[in-house]
């Protein structure tokens, strides 16, 4: 992550602002105090859990003079283009104590719509249009900051129809941003990593141009139903990041960091359990393997038996992280998203932004 802050606590400020308070004033023969430095400036931003809403909250209080933004799993797209809550959704504990640290709240919505329901959606302009209206009635049903939109059934649309679909989600994407602009509330676009071989459904340019920010989900290179490996490697940030600056401004983008993992049965063709990095690191004591950094990947891994079972686990932490923040500042992006907030390594939160 790109972490900026000094290494001071809370407590610590607190103390300093109330002595600061009951200091006298100088003297008019003394000289004038110098000014004081800015703030640092906050590069990080976390999707926040609706299944693990209060410890992420916590969290990020903890963590909010480095957060600028937290997006809430709040709100699902439905095929015929309402937009649903969950159960926890709009809390507004946590939306004011949020912006009492002084974060702002844009909550996501998601969706996981049948193959075919997204692209029908958004290639209609009726329904297109419709579907935005329903999400302007969401920014403006709260004290919100603006909307993060994470389509991701859309990326698997196939050769027959991906131009059309591609132009239809950049229209609404455009058509939307213009809309929350105007309500002085922040566009945020999420998107799986444009490669030689991916993500060509996502109009990179047209969506950057749009948004206030991009955000590319970095991760699960290796995922829960192929073969076991890394969720990310520096070559692959570097190969993302070389297509993306091309497109969308260096200062839109956000790069995506995993805080997870998967723990794979090797040889199984079963979906791989999902671990977080602090759940990782707790299996890895327990079945007591070895600390061990990939050297390729930079990623932590470890094989365990589990009956006749041999398991293997990828995941991520802070040293792994540290080793590929490198290529996002060799790309000049400087602002990253974690996926998500409670799941990391508390380490991950003193990882410096630069070496």
């Amino acid at each position: 992550m790109v972490l900026r802050l000094p290494r001071r606590t809370r407590a610590l400020t607190v103390l300093a602002v109330a002595a600061a308070a009951l200091a006298p004033l100088p003297a008019a023969s003394d000289p004038a105090p110098p000014p004081a430095a800015a703030p640092p400036l906050r590069t990080v931003s976390a999707w926040l859990p609706y299944w693990d809403q209060d410890n992420a909250y916590e969290t990020a209080l903890r963590h909010a003079g480095q957060l600028h933004t937290v997006s809430p799993f709040w709100y699902e797209a439905k095929p015929d283009g309402r937009v649903a809550k969950h159960f926890s959704a709009e809390e507004q504990r946590v939306i004011d104590g949020l912006h009492g640290a002084g974060i702002q709240v844009v909550p996501t919505v998601m969706e996981k719509m049948p193959r075919g329901a997204l692209a029908a959606l958004v290639t209609d302009p009726a329904r297109r249009a419709a579907h935005v209206k329903n999400l302007l009635a969401v920014v403006g049903s709260r004290a919100y900051d603006g909307l993060d939109l994470d389509y991701e059934t859309i990326a698997p649309t196939g050769d027959a129809d991906y131009l059309k679909v591609r132009d239809g989600y950049a229209t609404m994407v455009t058509d939307l941003c213009r809309e929350l602009r105007a309500l002085h509330k922040q566009c945020v676009i999420t998107v799986s990593p444009k490669t030689a071989g991916t993500g060509r459904v996502w109009d990179y340019a047209r969506l950057g141009a749009a948004a206030d920010r991009l955000r590319i989900m970095a991760y699960n290179l290796h995922w829960a139903e192929g073969r076991p490996g890394p969720l990310s490697t520096p070559a692959w940030y570097d190969d993302i990041l070389t297509r993306a600056t091309a497109e969308v401004p260096r200062e839109k983008l956000e790069m995506g960091l995993p805080a997870y993992g998967w723990d794979w049965a090797v040889g199984s063709p079963g979906r791989a359990r999902h671990v977080t990095s602090q759940s990782a690191e707790v299996l890895r004591r327990e079945v007591g393997a070895p600390y061990h950094l990939d050297p390729a990947s930079s990623t932590p891994h470890f094989t365990y038996k589990e009956g006749g079972t041999t398991r293997e686990v990828w995941y991520q932490d802070a040293r792994g992280t540290a080793a590929h923040l490198p290529v996002l500042r060799r790309h000049g992006v400087d602002r990253t998203v974690l996926w998500t907030l409670g799941f990391e390594d508390p380490e991950l939160w003193r990882t410096p932004a630069t070496p």
